[in-house]
Formats: C-alpha cells, structure tokens, sequence
C-alpha cells in the first residue's frame, strides 16, 4: 500500500467538524477550560503554571510529568514511560521500532486506522474482526489462528473505538498466554480506559502485566483534555523504551513545557476530573440510547461498555453514509458513517453510524436530529 495513504476519518472530520452547527461524532468528552481545570485540581496550581519558563522540556518529558503518568499504573515507573506529542505521534514511533520487511501483525478491526496502516507500510499484516452481530465481541481463537511463526506484534484496543467493546480478563489472560509463549509483544491501545460505566469490567493495563506489553494513553479521551496534545506509551522493557526514544528524536523531540506542566496538574487531579467526565457520560449515554430507541425501524444499537462513543447500525434504505450526508447538509449536525473506518484488512460493514455523546449540548443536537427526521416521516 502507499503510504500515507489518506486517513479517511481525520479526513472526513477535517472537512465538516468545525463548519457545522452540531457535531454529532466527537470522540472526546467536553473540553475544559484552564479555569475549571485549575478549580478541580487547586488554584494554587495558577501562579506556578503562569511562571513556567517556556523552555525544552526533556525528551521523554519532564521528572514531574512522568511521575504523574507512573502514579497512573501499578508496576510501571518513570523510568518505563516516554511521553508524546498526542497518541499518533507515539503510534507511528512505536510500529517503527517494533517491525521491519519480513515481519508480521496481527491487528483487531474496525480500528483506528493508523492502527493498522503504519503496520501495513512495515510488513504483513493480518486483521481480526470483531463480531458485529454479538456485540462486537473477539473470537481469541481467530486470533490464535492468526499468528504466525513471524508474527512479531498483536495490536489490540480496549475499550474499543469506535464501538465501546470490550473483553474479559480471562480472555486478555489468553492473548497474553499465547503471545508470550511465542515472544509476541502486544500494543494496547488504551485511550479510553477508566470511562467504563461499569468498573468491574475494567482491564488492567497490558504494561502493568505483561513483560512485552506496550500500552498507549493520551489525555484527550477519559480526561476530555485533547488541546494539551500529551500522548505517552509505558513498557516494562527498558532496551526497547531506549529505541522509542530515539525515535522521537526525529520527530517531536519533546513536547511543549504548558502542555506537560497542564498535564501533570490534571493526571494528579484525575479522581475530580474523571469524576466530572463520568457523570455527564452516564447522563448522556442514556439520552441517547432513549432517543435512539424512538426510532427502531433506523437503528440497532449495541450499548457501549465505555467510552463516548455509540456505533448503531442504521438500517434506513439509503445506507448509513447517504443518511449521513443528508443530516449534516439538511440539518447541520455531524454523524460518521462507517465507511469512514474502512479497513485494508477485513471488510467493515458500512451500515454503521459513529455517533459521539460526550459533548454538553448533546441534548440540543439530537433534538434537531429528531425534528429533521420526524419531518422526513422516518
């Protein structure tokens, strides 16, 4: 494949997300202000952020930023943890170090797609697909199949974008089982961890338990902090943290000092602020499964375990991406059709909808949602 080839969600969001009145797809929870933010983590954190020399900070990040991100696991310290400028900067470093020609993966799907296509433009690749009607579950034993005597990193996210999707311990248990008795590394894709609405559910951190477990994290998606652009990835093999770093120093180099100042204060603040995310998805998840339900000759939903993202499939006559395209030209609110997610790897149905609930006016968008499809007559 050509790479880079053209990222089709960012494209697609590129185009329309901040031109039309209510996007309906952000995958983020509301944005806070540095007011807020300062008033849940304590506004004596103010004068010190306002006297931040606005130098380099270290290339993997400052002592106080990596500490805050170590606090977040249980077995990871600060020397096992390199800071990013956001999540794909930290993706594309990390496959770089990870494959080579020659080389194969195993990668989940429907993905993000950098997920799969900076491995495409290393080596072989193989995609395992999600159930899409049982819930998006994963089959391990496809993934076991999968494998080959090559096969040099499985790549999996939970919770699950775009679909809220996740696995059980017993079943992260045997992907774990089968990569490590075969020398595989796993990349975890983790941004959404600690948004299930059901804590029970939540899995541990791959790097926390797996000696070849990379996990990667971001403050824009549990922490609704996307604009301070702090990625970061942890494992527990330092030889191999030693190649990331060089990595990025042909990239980024470093972040910016107020981003990781702003981001030490809030992952040390993050009970307040998750506590805050939390209550307003709880809230808004159930809006808009109750407005979905108004509609059940459109849509089918499989309720999502965490994160702000719902994944129903539309089942209008026109097909998700016509739907789509007519919403936001006739009503001016933004909802991704999965064509949008389209994958190289395994075919993706096209008959979904990427609807995000985390933004406050929520409840304004879906009633003008409501009011162009009840004037259409659906």
């Amino acid at each position: 494949m050509a790479f880079p080839e053209d990222f089709r969600l960012i494209s697609f969001l590129s185009r329309l997300e901040h031109a039309v009145r209510f996007p309906l797809s952000s995958s983020y929870p509301e944005s806070m202000s540095l007011d807020t933010l300062f008033e849940l983590a304590g506004k004596e954190h103010r004068a010190p952020f306002m006297q931040t020399v606005l130098d380099y900070p270290p290339l993997r990040g400052t002592p106080e930023l990596l500490d805050a991100i170590a606090s977040t696991y249980k077995n990871i310290t600060a020397q096992d943890v390199i800071s990013f400028a956001g999540a794909d900067e930290a993706i594309y470093a990390s496959f770089q170090m990870l494959l080579k020609s020659g080389d194969h993966a195993v990668v989940i799907t429907p993905n993000y797609q950098s997920l799969e296509s900076v491995p495409l433009s290393l080596c072989d690749v193989t995609g395992v697909a999600l159930d899409e009607d049982n819930d998006w579950a994963l089959d391990t034993g496809k993934v076991r199949d999968a494998l080959r005597a090559n096969t040099k990193v499985l790549v999996i996210n939970f919770p699950h974008n775009p679909t809220g999707a996740l696995i059980s311990r017993q079943q992260l248990n045997d992907l774990i089982d089968l990569c490590r008795e075969r020398g595989i590394w796993i990349f975890s894709d983790e941004v959404y961890r600690l948004t299930e609405f059901d804590p029970a559910d939540r899995l541990p951190q791959l790097a926390d338990v797996y000696e070849r477990g990379i996990s990667l994290n971001v403050t824009s998606k549990a922490y609704g902090l996307p604009g301070l652009r702090i990625g970061w990835v942890a494992c527990q093999d330092k030889l191999w943290m030693l190649e990331l770093e060089r990595m990025k120093q042909y990239l980024s180099i470093c972040n910016s000092m107020p981003g990781e100042f702003l981001t030490t204060v809030a992952l040390n603040a993050r009970a307040p602020i998750l506590e805050r995310v939390m209550e307003r998805s709880r809230r808004q998840l159930a809006s808009l499964t109750a407005f979905l339900e108004k509609y059940p000759h459109l849509f089918r939903l499989s309720v999502p375990k965490a994160g702000v993202l719902a994944f129903p499939r539309y089942t209008g006559a026109e097909g998700a991406e016509a739907f789509a395209t007519q919403l936001v030209e006739q009503a001016g609110v933004m909802v991704i059709p999965s064509v949008a997610y389209a994958s190289e790897l395994n075919t993706v149905s096209e008959d979904f909808l990427r609807i995000g609930f985390g933004r406050e006016n929520l409840d304004e968008a879906l009633a003008e949602m409501g009011k162009w499809l009840d004037k259409r007559g659906a």
